[in-house]
């Protein structure tokens, strides 16, 4: 199962940077470069671990032994061998890489679309989001949805689930969430005639996905994978910010319970929606990367 699959390279990756830097922590100008690289390595342990399969608040925790351990390897000031120096030059350029692109991303240049956050009561999670490759390798070529979100709840635990997998929709902390419209504007597509996939299975429905798809003054908003026969509003129907439009599901080509967000220019060409100019989503003015963590605000 790749849930568990990527909670335990998380888990190992965790053990292996702190095995790293207790063996290659030094501050002598020749090992500089592997301390760099072990560096680098846990920094990006830390922003791409699937963390949120076992508790956010792991991550910390794996922060704090880093240093430690770090700490431990400095006070014995040891010499280690500079046999794989190579290897750490390498290490260093690839990870580094990775790194600086977490918090760049590939899409340089991006309109945006301020929006009001669409969920009210607690603790979210982005599964997927930023701006391009890598943080958002699953919706980079999907039909221009190069800056789509999904987002995931957390319990007080700091998982999304009651288990780190589950088939029991109800498990999910998101799951019956309610949604609320975040602009003003027509809604232009409903669909809610698509049953609740059981995860892991992601069989598409009749018209795909159950969705709300709305036309603001500058752009369009869809949203996605809402829970069968839970959407609140109706085709041509003019709404207001949070203005409830349904429930979070699991519906259409979902591995679990999430709310499916994108934003594209209204240019007004008569266009498809989705063949518009995909824009970057700004939540109260801030945008979001892969596993940031955002805090609901109750109107």
């Amino acid at each position: 199962m790749l849930t568990y699959l990527m909670a335990a390279l998380t888990i190992i990756a965790a053990a292996l940077s702190c095995l790293d830097a207790y063996r290659k922590m030094s501050v002598r100008p020749i090992t500089l470069m592997r301390t760099a690289a072990s560096l680098f390595t846990a920094l990006f342990v830390f922003l791409y671990g699937t963390w949120f399969y076992l508790s956010v608040f792991l991550k910390y925790v794996f922060a704090v032994v880093y240093f430690l351990i770090c700490a431990v390897a400095l006070r014995k000031n040891k010499s280690p061998r500079n046999r794989r120096f190579h290897f750490s030059v390498g290490q260093l350029l690839i990870i580094g890489i990775l790194d600086i692109l977490y918090f760049t991303g590939t899409v340089c240049e991006q309109g945006t679309a301020s929006l009001s956050f669409p969920l009210k009561s607690g603790n979210y999670l982005v599964m997927q989001g930023g701006k391009g490759l890598p943080t958002n390798f699953f919706h980079y070529s999907y039909r221009g949805a190069v800056f789509a979100m999904d987002i995931t709840k957390l319990n007080r635990w700091g998982n999304r689930a009651n288990r780190v997998f589950s088939t029991n929709l109800n498990d999910y902390a998101i799951f019956s969430d309610t949604i609320y419209s975040p602009c003003s504007g027509i809604v232009r597509r409903v669909h809610d005639d698509n049953p609740d996939n059981r995860p892991p299975t992601r069989k598409r429905g009749p018209s795909n996905t159950n969705q709300v798809l709305i036309e603001g003054e500058n752009f369009y908003v869809f949203l996605a994978h809402l829970k069968f026969k839970c959407v609140f509003v109706a085709e041509g129907q003019h709404v207001k910010t949070g203005t409830p439009l349904g429930l979070v599901g699991n519906s259409g080509f979902s591995l679990e319970p999430h709310l499916h967000i994108q934003a594209h220019r209204n240019s007004g060409t008569g266009k498809a929606w989705y063949q518009e100019e995909p824009l970057l989503i700004l939540f109260s003015g801030k945008s979001y990367r892969l596993f940031d963590p955002i805090r609901a605000q109750p109107n």
